[in-house]
């Protein structure tokens, strides 16, 4: 049974999603209930994917709209459309359940969805606990992008309902890189994704070991590589530029390795792996100092440099494994990284 709302319409539709978040989710509904509580015109739905713990008692005594949905294919889509489905309000806006919305993004974000153009505004999304793992720490930088207009938006953001409705809502087919997409189809009607210079929320990333890591990126490569395919021979062949250069990025961290221990091996000499050692060195060294608008902290961003040369391997991976899967005409599950709450 669904829980039904009889309220006049409110100006926004929070829509949170989740599956099995513990306490994380506790606090996210928690600060959606404070923005409203603060005199913001909101409603807040919860939508949950089969969670097997309190999940829908927490969110029904927080007071949200519940939805549940059992989709034979998991993914964030189906979750989200079935929130914007429920939803009354003339924007959405979509969060994780693993974040805590910022009091003031609401407001802000409003302010500029005023102009018609804009269907779309996100602000600052970073890491509660970067000090948790170095994993939380050096993906913490991952959230930081220039402001101003952009090509898509992440999980997190406002949206106008009318052009979610227009569009066709979230592409449920996908799971992952359903926000990109989405958003590619914004923009062919016409409008446009506004990344403001606010902050937004705070994550729970919740990274710990390097198995997490590592699915986490490789689907990142799964959705850069069924995006790549699917509008590759379009007008707008979203992501088909990301995939290849990951793809060149990936190969050559696995084969240079092997390059310089096949030479060392046949020359007798350290010198090529030496020779390795000192490129790798010298390029990480360049990617931390690329990234100093990122952060003020060299050490921060030479773990950063590190990530963003090492995540290419399990990038690959992930392509090479919807390539494959596609080849043999199946489909793959759900890709989650999540274990255990906090």
């Amino acid at each position: 049974m669904q829980d039904k709302e009889f309220r006049s319409a409110p100006l926004i539709s929070v829509v949170v999603i989740g599956r099995n978040e513990g306490e994380r989710l506790v606090r996210c509904l928690a600060s959606v209930a404070a923005v409203s509580n603060a005199g913001a015109d909101l409603e807040m739905i919860y939508v949950d994917s089969g969670s097997t713990d309190d999940s829908v008692a927490n969110a029904r005594r927080a007071g949200a709209v519940i939805r549940t949905v059992q989709p034979i294919r998991p993914c964030a889509a189906v979750g989200r459309n079935a929130g914007l489905e429920a939803a009354r309000g003339r924007f959405v806006l979509f969060l994780d359940g693993d974040t805590i919305l910022h009091p003031d993004f609401a407001r802000r974000a409003l302010a500029h969805a005023a102009d018609p153009s804009v269907a779309v505004v996100w602000g600052h999304r970073r890491e509660l606990r970067p000090q948790d793992s170095i994993y939380n720490r050096v993906l913490d930088l991952d959230w930081v992008f220039p402001t101003g207009e952009t090509a898509y938006c992440g999980g997190d953001a406002l949206m106008r309902r009318e052009v979610l409705a227009q569009v066709g809502g979230f592409d449920e087919t996908l799971i992952a890189g359903e926000e990109p997409e989405l958003c590619r189809r914004i923009r062919g009607a016409g409008c446009r994704i506004l990344h403001i210079d606010a902050p937004m929320t705070g994550h729970d990333l919740a990274i710990r070991k390097f198995s997490q890591y590592w699915r986490r990126a490789f689907r990142s490569g799964h959705a850069y590589a069924e995006l790549a395919t699917r509008f590759a021979h379009t007008a707008d062949p979203l992501w088909r530029a990301e995939a290849a250069r990951s793809a060149l990025h990936g190969g050559a961290v696995l084969a240079l390795p092997l390059a310089a221990m096949a030479g060392a091996a046949a020359f007798s000499s350290a010198v090529p792996v030496a020779l390795l050692g000192a490129a790798v060195a010298a390029v990480v060294a360049r990617s931390a100092v690329r990234a100093r608008w990122k952060d003020p902290s060299l050490a921060t961003r030479l773990a950063y440099a590190t990530h963003s040369h090492l995540q290419q391997l399990p990038i690959l991976a992930g392509q090479m494994a919807f390539h494959l899967d596609r080849l043999r005409g199946r489909r793959r599950a759900l890709i989650d990284y999540k274990e255990g709450t906090r």
